[in-house]
């Protein structure tokens, strides 16, 4: 008789997971890749908190500012399925695969193969009806070669219904191909794409564009080598929304001089403010800081002091600074935990960004603190281009990566606070900040 309950209590339970499971599936084997009901499961990279909404089982992205939402963790080998409906003829978006966990420097987009959703836009280059292609470093083989040679592939058919209808998407990654049918037909492809195992996105792009219906079937791994793996997540949340200057102390004089342009963040050099800085509203202890940076300014000429790697100015015979002309294009820097002092810089002197001035310049800290805090190479792009800092605090020690390259190295600012806020400073010059994320390691 025991026995006999024990076996109906199975039986019961076998019944309820086997219901369970087929729920969470359907007959084709997809699962559920957004719930219908809330973006669970889907991480926010560098948009407004608003970008993404859910509303009557879609996710509904505004498109502004220009930015993209990850899923929460990566895929390699798989079938992903959604239906996306433009709201407005011209409407551009994108799903993403194979995506890093952080946009590519200088650019609101991560590095991955795009699957292009995009409405009533078609030229020789490219079309509205699924093309695939490489950005930001990412690259493919396309299944067909492109007019330009660009790694796109350009659909063997227009299949995409216009703005106001809902149009299908299926994906299939295998083994670093991948191939997009588009309302029931594949129309486009590529193989050889690397990195061929990473993050899954929606992008927003300037205008409203609605998901649903995303699912996901995993493959079997091919067990990709580290070099086709995007970069991971490493616990960076932004820190600038892309519309406004939520999460900054917001100055009276600093309206129309530090200014959100989509997801750009430019200052006129000008603030009418008290202190121009512009500070953000918490305070970090021990933290990583991503921020791109450009300036923006005219050059202008200016003599400036050769710095050497002790930090010292170089010195000519008769014991005076030696002094060299540059195009000065402006300057600025970031402050950490609330010190003027912990500056790291920006500008242009032969020295390089990067620098710690307060340090550097101060008599009364070590030779040793002057050397550290000096950069160890110029790792600077030119003028006009983009930049990208690392910028890690821990206790009293800072490293600056420019650009991928190490410029200071576990250098010591002895006296510098425990914690204090993080500013963009005002130096009358003019620059732009994008891509601003931090990680807190305390």
């Amino acid at each position: 008789m025991k026995s006999n309950v024990i076996a109906a209590l199975v039986a019961g339970l076998l019944t309820i997971w086997t219901t369970a499971s087929a729920a969470q599936t359907d007959d084709a084997g997809l699962r559920p890749l957004f719930n219908g009901r809330d973006v669970s499961g889907w991480v926010n990279v560098n948009c407004a908190p608003g970008t993404w909404s859910v509303r009557d089982g879609m996710i509904v992205c505004t498109g502004v500012p220009t930015g993209v939402m990850r899923t929460d963790r990566m895929y390699e080998n798989f079938i992903l399925e959604l239906e996306y409906m433009h709201l407005h003829t011209g409407g551009n978006a994108g799903l993403f695969v194979f995506s890093d966990a952080l946009t590519a420097p200088g650019v609101p987009f991560t590095r991955s193969v795009e699957v292009q959703i995009l409405d009533g836009r078609n030229t020789e280059s490219y079309t509205s009806h699924g093309d695939v292609f490489s950005i930001h470093g990412a690259t493919l083989k396309p299944d067909r070669p492109h007019p330009t040679g660009a790694m796109r592939c350009l659909p063997s058919e227009r299949r995409a219904k216009p703005a106001g209808q809902w149009n299908h998407y299926r994906v299939v990654c295998r083994d670093g191909t991948i191939k997009l049918s588009v309302n029931g037909k594949e129309v486009s492809g590529a193989t050889e794409c690397n990195p061929r195992k990473g993050y899954i996105c929606l992008e927003s792009e300037g205008s409203e564009v609605h998901f649903r219906n995303i699912k996901i079937q995993e493959l079997p791994s091919s067990d990709p080598p580290a070099d086709q793996i995007a970069t991971e997540a490493a616990g960076f949340t932004p820190l600038y929304t892309g519309v406004d200057l939520s999460g900054w102390k917001q100055a009276p004089g600093h309206a129309g001089h530090w200014q959100p342009r989509d997801w750009v963040l430019a200052y006129d050099g000008a603030s009418e403010a008290d202190d121009k800085n512009l500070w953000s509203a918490e305070e970090y202890g021990d933290f990583t800081l991503v921020v791109d940076w450009r300036l923006t300014g005219e050059p202008r000429p200016r003599q400036v002091p050769v710095i050497l790697p002790s930090g010292d100015h170089e010195r000519n015979d008769d014991g005076q600074e030696k002094m060299i002309e540059i195009a000065d294009y402006g300057d600025s820097g970031v402050y950490l935990r609330g010190s003027s002092k912990s500056q790291v810089n920006i500008w242009c002197w032969p020295v390089g960004s990067g620098e710690v001035y307060g340090y550097r310049m101060d008599p009364n800290v070590s030779a040793e603190v002057r050397a550290g805090v000096t950069p160890k190479l110029n790792a600077d792009h030119p003028p006009g281009r983009w930049n990208r800092f690392e910028i890690t605090m821990r206790g009293d020690r800072l490293t600056v990566i420019l650009n991928g390259k190490t410029v200071i190295e576990d250098a010591q600012l002895p006296g510098v606070p425990a914690r204090g806020p993080i500013a963009l400073q005002h130096h009358g010059d003019k620059i732009e900040f994008a891509n601003l994320h931090v990680k807190r390691l305390d």
